[in-house]
């Protein structure tokens, strides 16, 4: 009785002879979690909750004692903090888990030691180059960890050193373009670790998935509105041709993989999407207000409704 769940096990239970007891033996067995599945996550909750604390605490650390310490002390500290941190993961008797979270502290600590050399010798830099030079230097941990948290900070790094560009040195561009190539660059990481779960069988947790789906569909609502309210037709049609495609896309693996997030946060965009046109069409008055409220009322209900019945459908299919 492999992946069984518990939708399996009340059909069971409703449609054979098994026992009250029987029943409940197979839910503590395949359902419910065990205590050594609790002390697994409490023991990385914990870890994941001490190394995050101790972190923000060497960062409020220096934010306070800054005026006091020489400039030996504040660089010193933070390397070392660093290759302590990094040393830690090659104890060969430590959790892969734990080696991880540690891993992840440290390539936090990377950022902070380079805020802080910047801050001691008033290099100049602009802020994307901190963001930029942080990334690199923790490029290849995040390749060798392989651990789903890190790379999320990784993409961060990614998303801020661009926009921090486009702020700093790259202001020529719009907003829309801006918009449009990080729909392009997140979706093209959304894609790739799609295909990767799907070809090479590796394990990425759906919540990864779920965050940088958001941030694509975010994207790229942001860009389609400021197209249509600042009436950018040309800039406006670069990014809404692969926006379509990837909503038809995304909808249709959704409908695949049985994914109800995915069939939520796109019909979101495209009704936020539509609510807008509707207002640069009509202008802002009392009828498009009163028209609006009730599009959004009736599509919102609309899509609540197909997600309820999607849902009992693939249940029923189980």
């Amino acid at each position: 009785m492999k992946n069984i769940q518990r939708e399996d096990i009340q059909i069971l239970s409703r449609y054979s002879d098994l026992t009250e007891k029987e029943v409940a033996e197979i839910l503590e067995k395949h359902i419910y979690t065990d205590k050594s599945s609790w002390q697994k996550f409490l023991q990385l909750f914990l870890m994941t909750l001490g190394i995050g604390f101790t972190v923000s605490g060497i960062i409020f650390f220096f934010a306070y004692n800054w005026a006091d310490l020489p400039k030996f002390a504040k660089i010193g500290l933070t390397e070392g903090l660093v290759i302590a941190a990094t040393a830690l993961t090659f104890l060969p008797k430590i959790n892969p888990n734990i080696r991880k979270i540690i891993l992840t502290g440290a390539a936090v600590l990377v950022g902070v030691l380079f805020a802080v050399f910047g801050q001691i010798y008033q290099t100049g830099a602009n802020a994307y180059d901190f963001f930029l030079a942080w990334t690199i230097f923790i490029t290849l941990w995040v390749i060798i960890s392989d651990f789903a948290p890190l790379w999320l900070i990784y993409i961060i790094l990614i998303n801020t050193t661009f926009v921090l560009y486009t702020q700093q040195v790259g202001n020529d561009q719009g907003p829309i373009y801006v918009f449009t190539i990080l729909f392009l660059l997140n979706g093209m990481i959304l894609v790739s670790g799609i295909l990767i779960s799907m070809y090479k069988k590796a394990v990425i947790p759906s919540w990864f998935t779920n965050v940088l789906s958001l941030a694509v569909a975010s994207f790229a609502t942001c860009g389609i509105v400021i197209g249509i309210f600042d009436n950018q037709t040309s800039a406006l049609a670069i990014l809404a041709v692969p926006v379509v495609v990837v909503y038809a896309l995304g909808i249709l693996y959704a409908l695949k993989v049985k994914n109800i997030f995915y069939l939520a946060v796109i019909p979101l965009s495209i009704v936020i999407i539509i609510t807008v046109l509707i207002f640069r069409i009509t202008g802002e008055n009392v009828a498009s207000f009163l028209f609006v409220s009730l599009f959004i009322l009736g599509s919102i209900t609309l899509v609540i409704k197909n997600l309820l019945n999607l849902q009992k459908k693939w249940k029923n299919e189980k």
